[in-house]
């Protein structure tokens, strides 16, 4: 069976899908991509399933050598990736060569990117899906981040990809600061006017705290007006919760499945792959949208 060789892993490096759904009720975590967006361009751009397994990279990128011709995409964070030292490009199809080796010169934009290959990543399915839950250590390549001198095995690709090209239309634009919309969360009444004031007009800074779990926010706190705390209740990808310090916290991709912090806000769907770019150090601020201008977007973007 055809198989990639992992030289150097990068910081973090996980095989993920579009995540573990219907567990949720158990306590398991839905996982998947931070970015859906980027995962699924990959994807369809090498003839998968938009839901078949990938390497989701994130910051610096890791050295793999193909030991079988194959297709490759790469979308998401600019990573400047080479194969065999010449610079290739981004959100197009890539065919590979046995024993050429796939590296990345470093960071320009963005902060995770996505790597598909034909036939995906042959991990074993974990309650229904091949993503990696780190703190359980389940799912993905030995429930871990992949490490030096790992060896992956991958799926059968049932046809030759055509060489396809995402329009520049089509591909997001990262930058370092980030307006995210939302939608009032079930708790928005446990703060004062003025909290949600301050919640809306402030900026934001992402702490190097944040992790695939959750994105830990410094600048304003905001005012609970009594009780900081709720009876634990469901959490999704994109809620806002804000603990006792006054400090939201925005609920990603790992995110457990209940909190016990009052939900102030959900990000809503269309921008949380803008939101999983994000690095330590970018601004971050919020803005209100009616529940009918979200159900909307997600039409437009077919996410319902």
């Amino acid at each position: 069976m055809a198989e990639i060789r992992i030289h150097k892993a990068g910081i973090l490096t996980t095989v993920q899908d579009l995540g573990r759904f219907g567990f949720q009720q158990y306590g398991m975590p839905v996982s998947g991509a931070m970015d859906t967006y980027s995962l699924k361009f990959a994807n369809s751009l090498v003839g998968n399933n938009l839901n078949e397994a990938c390497l989701e990279i994130t910051a610096i990128g890791p050295t793999i050598e193909f030991d079988s011709d194959t297709f490759i995409a790469i979308c998401g964070a600019d990573m400047q990736a080479q194969i065999n030292g010449i610079d290739i490009e981004m959100y197009k199809t890539i065919e590979v060569k046995r024993g050429e080796v796939l590296s990345f010169k470093g960071l320009k934009k963005g902060f995770r990117t996505y790597f598909a290959i034909a036939g995906g990543i042959d991990v074993p399915m974990v309650m229904g899906s091949r993503s990696t839950y780190l703190r359980g250590k389940i799912g993905g390549f030995e429930g871990r981040a992949l490490k030096n001198g790992d060896q992956l095995q991958l799926g059968m690709s049932t046809n030759k990809p055509q060489i396809k090209q995402i329009s520049n239309e089509q591909i997001p634009e990262y930058k370092n600061s980030f307006t995210a919309r939302i939608i009032p969360g079930p708790e928005s009444t446990y703060f004062t006017v003025q909290a949600l004031t301050d919640f809306l007009k402030s900026e934001f800074v992402l702490s190097n705290h944040s992790d695939r779990m959750g994105y830990r926010l410094k600048g304003k706190t905001i005012q609970h007006k009594t009780t900081s705390e709720i009876i634990s209740s469901g959490i999704a990808f994109g809620t806002i919760q804000i603990p006792p310090n006054g400090e939201p916290i925005i609920m990603m991709a790992d995110r457990q499945t209940t909190g016990g912090y009052p939900r102030i806000a959900t990000i809503i769907s269309s921008d949380l792959p803008y939101l999983s770019q994000l690095q330590a150090g970018d601004k971050i601020r919020f803005k209100e949208i009616r529940l009918v201008e979200a159900h909307e977007l997600m039409r437009e973007e077919n996410l319902i």
